[in-house]
């Protein structure tokens, strides 16, 4: 009676509408999260929540059969005809007894292997069914840490704005979404969200997208950063071993339950149990898991899909209502779990399409839609939150008054903005969070390296933000730093300034200007740590540098959907440079610094250029070919689309102050793209053509550089825009040129199907570069290396053999990647 009580008093304040409520739970009492339950016939439904509690809307009072719904338990029907409501309905589901009885076992295979093959055969036909359709979708998602120890690598972690109990325990993410969605094969989607919240922010937008969390097992390949191949793809008896589990009925329908034994465990797999309904041949629910080794994403632990399946009577085919995918994660003592909840309702498998329904605007918000109080979701969300995440509402939604204002922000500022023993080092922020401001000093100590024109050097500088929104979209920043070499003896400054005025056409503008040592090849090919550790322990000085003091201004934006626009003009005064020390760690006999001159590498005397002064401007336009975006009131997020290559066209000029033999105009088109091929990995191309005009007498800082690479070390994520046994200067051009590169990563599409190499969890990486000037011979690479290496959660080291080959000659060498140092910026 106390439960009943308690119950008809938790839900009785959240009526809007007529409700059917109450809890789920097994034979012993427990408790059953997200057991499905809705009107027979119909698309009415909801689903419990961890609590077991769930909330179902009805519309009068009549007579309903209502259906509880849950794998691995007996379906159950309740007929009940409420005259008033909230109406409680508590049930308890038996667990489903599966049986082999009925089911005549060949000695030479397991009848789930018969199963399976229907099912594949009848794949295609069965997403013909949902080639296109309409629905209501809710979602929501949660992110808990337990145990986050109070610092990380000597850094504190703090509370996360009061977000962690005592125990360093809580919730960090929690939002919800309803929204209306709309899908037309292949691929064609849009969502329209009707309500958004985010804990904790009443102005929040939540991105819990429909098409994101759509997994279809149908498909051959699902996708989860890797692409893990489906139990019933065309090719699944290739990674996958089953067993007939057992067998139970669903009305007049016979349930198959079959287990998914992955043949390499590490390989990009599923394991768990499908429910495949017998003649049908279609899925009655999943519970499949994977590792966060197979998707590739280190700390996540484990990754646990559950859906289910309602049979639409009218349509004659099963039809996903509910998902789930749960998770655990860990990663530098901080421990967490997950979890996304989607539910599905209101199909119509006959939508009346037009040109219009589908635009480029996959995922778009209604007026107002994270402004809904709370009446409008204690009577629109179909799942009811658990108590621990009704809590955390309230916890953070009184809280939030409180964190807006002004002595409330004083008081965190006053506490992150204590100096440190080593700030004068490492550097120090002071924040004024009220004002929406922000000072800071950047210290030399992460900055301090080696070159020998410099010889020791170190930057130290001022930073200064201001934003003028919560959301961060407005903003101001400005900096000035200073760069001073010991062995030249010359301090530098530089500042600059940008101001970005929104996220929705990405309006910026910018000034900067000073006086900085440069690389001869703008686009840096050799980070400053890589050259100090092979100048000092190497005797190699690889950078060759020059002396820019410059003003520019620049100016960026969206124009419209796909077309973005970057423009930047400036003065510039180059200056040579010379070698200033020839001091070394280890010296090595045969091996001697070079000059700083690119062109003579030892001529130590004369420079690779005379000092002149220029106005150089560059104007380059970005187009991505049917560009898909999400958008909200406050910005535009644009989505990354790999069925078409992203185009760009530059055209850079040169206008000499003094000589006019420095004048000169550069063109550049460049294509390049990522392409899918599910299971077997993934192919990235960047392809780069271009030409001069007027160019012979230009200063060799304006020649086309190609990225070489000398150091035998790889700093960036993939080698799309870099040879890796190319020269740095050798092949510069004032001329045309065209240059490609091409790389496969087979993501363990070969590594994981031998036995032993697959354990480690490796990928198979080949790459093939090529690079054609007017005045010399075609220069191209060839690699095979081993990626996603590393130990433990951190896989960011790789391995590849180059050999390289230009005019009848060869060479090789092993490249070590490490690309962490293109992560944090080293």
């Amino acid at each position: 009676m106390k439960k009943l009580l308690l119950i008809f008093l938790l839900f009785s304040s959240l009526i809007s509408q007529a409700q059917i409520v109450g809890k789920v739970t097994d034979t012993n009492g427990e408790p059953l999260p997200y057991v499905n339950i809705y009107l027979q016939n119909s698309y009415v439904g909801t689903t419990t929540n961890d609590d077991g509690n769930y909330t179902l809307n009805v519309s009068e009072n009549a007579e309903y059969q209502v259906a509880f719904q849950f794998l691995g338990f007996k379906t159950l029907i309740k007929t009940i005809a409420p005259t008033t409501f909230p109406f409680i309905l508590n049930v308890s589901l038996e667990e489903e007894s599966t049986s082999l009885d009925e089911v005549v076992v060949n000695t030479s295979e397991d009848p789930a292997y018969r199963i399976i093959r229907e099912t594949i055969a009848q794949r295609k036909e069965n997403l013909e069914k949902l080639s296109e359709y309409t629905a209501d979708f809710y979602s929501r998602g949660l992110w808990k840490v337990k145990d986050v120890p109070e610092k990380i690598m000597g850094q504190e972690v703090g509370d996360f704005d009061g977000t962690l109990d005592s125990t360093r325990t809580g919730i960090i993410y929690l939002s919800e979404t309803i929204s209306e969605i709309a899908f037309q094969k292949p691929d064609k989607f849009t969502e329209k969200i009707i309500a958004s919240k985010v804990s904790g922010n009443d102005n929040g937008f939540s991105f819990n997208s429909a098409q994101s969390a759509n997994i279809s097992f149908y498909e051959n390949t699902v996708e989860l950063n890797a692409a893990l191949v489906s139990p019933i793809a065309n090719n699944a008896f290739s990674y996958y071993n089953y067993k007939l589990d057992g067998v139970f009925y669903e009305g007049p329908k016979l349930i198959n339950k079959i287990k998914v034994i992955p043949k390499r465990p590490n390989d990009r797999v599923w394991q768990g149990f499908i429910y495949i309904v017998e003649n049908d041949w279609q899925l009655y629910g999943t519970e499949l898991a994977t590792t966060g080794a197979a998707i590739q994403v280190p700390f996540v632990n484990n990754l646990l899909v559950k859906q289910n399946y309602k049979f639409d009577a009218k349509n004659k085919f099963w039809v996903k209502i509910s998902q789930t995918i749960d998770f655990g994660f860990g990663l530098l003592g901080m421990k967490g779990e997950g979890g996304f909840i989607a539910v599905y309702s209101n199909y119509n498998f006959k939508p009346q399409f037009t040109k219009k329904s589908f635009t480029n605007e996959v995922l778009s918000f209604k007026p107002e839609a994270n402004k809904k109080d709370s009446l409008f979701w204690k009577g629109s969300r179909p799942v009811p939150l658990t108590d621990e995440e009704l809590k955390d509402y309230i916890k953070k939604d009184s809280l939030q008054v409180l964190r807006h204002s002004k002595s409330y922000l004083d008081s965190i500022d006053a506490k992150s903005n204590k100096p440190r023993i080593l700030s004068l080092l490492t550097g120090y922020s002071f924040k004024n969070s009220f004002e929406k401001w922000s000072v800071g000093y950047e210290g030399p100590l992460t900055k301090i390296n080696f070159n020998t024109v410099q010889g020791w050097n170190g930057k130290a500088g001022l930073t200064y933000s201001k934003w003028y929104d919560d959301n961060r979209t407005n903003t101001l920043s400005a900096a000035i730093r200073a760069d001073y070499g010991i062995a030249e003896d010359r301090l530098r400054f530089t500042a600059g300034i940008l101001r970005n005025f929104n996220w929705k056409d990405k309006l910026r503008l910018s000034l900067a200007g000073g006086s900085k040592v440069n690389q001869f090849n703008d686009a840096e090919p050799i980070s400053p740590l890589i050259n100090t550790v092979a100048t000092l322990f190497f005797e190699r000085n690889y950078m060759k540098l020059y002396e820019l003091n410059y003003g520019r201004i620049g100016y960026s934006q969206e124009i419209f959907n796909g077309l973005h626009l970057y423009a930047v003009t400036g003065y510039e005064n180059r200056k040579p440079l010379f070698n200033n020390t020839d001091y070394v760690t280890i010296p090595f006999d045969n091996v001697s610094y070079t000059s700083n001159n690119p062109l003579a590498p030892n001529d130590f005397k004369n420079a690779a250029f005379t000092e002149h002064n220029i106005v150089k401007s560059k104007v380059r336009a970005r187009i991505n070919f049917a560009q898909k975006y999400f958008s909200n009131p406050d910005m535009k997020l644009n989505i990354s689309d790999t069925k078409f290559p992203e185009l760009n066209i530059s055209i850079e000029n040169g206008t000499a102050i003094t000589e006019s033999k420095y004048d000169y105009t550069q063109f550049e088109l460049s294509l390049k793209q990522s392409l899918s091929f599910g299971n077997k990995g993934q192919l990235n191309y960047n392809l780069k053509s271009g030409a001069f005009a007027n160019g012979d007498g230009i200063s060799f800082i304006d020649f086309k550089h190609f990225n070489g690479n000398q150091t035998r070390v790889g700093t960036s994520a993939n080698y799309t825009d870099v040879f890796n046994l190319m020269p740095y200067f050798d092949f510069s051009t004032n001329k045309g040129y065209f240059e490609g590169h091409l790389e496969h990563d087979f993501r363990g599409w070969i590594l994981g199907k031998i036995p032993g190499i697959n354990q480690l969890n490796l990928n198979l990486v080949a790459g093939a570069h090529f690079l054609s000037t007017e005045e010399r011979k075609p220069y191209s690479e060839f690699s095979v290396g081993i990626d996603n290496l590393g130990f433990g959660k951190f896989r960011l080291l790789r391995v590849d053999y180059v050999r390289s080959y230009y005019n009848g000659g060869s060479d090789g060498a092993f490249i070590f990647g490490l690309k962490f140092l293109d992560m944090f910026g080293l």
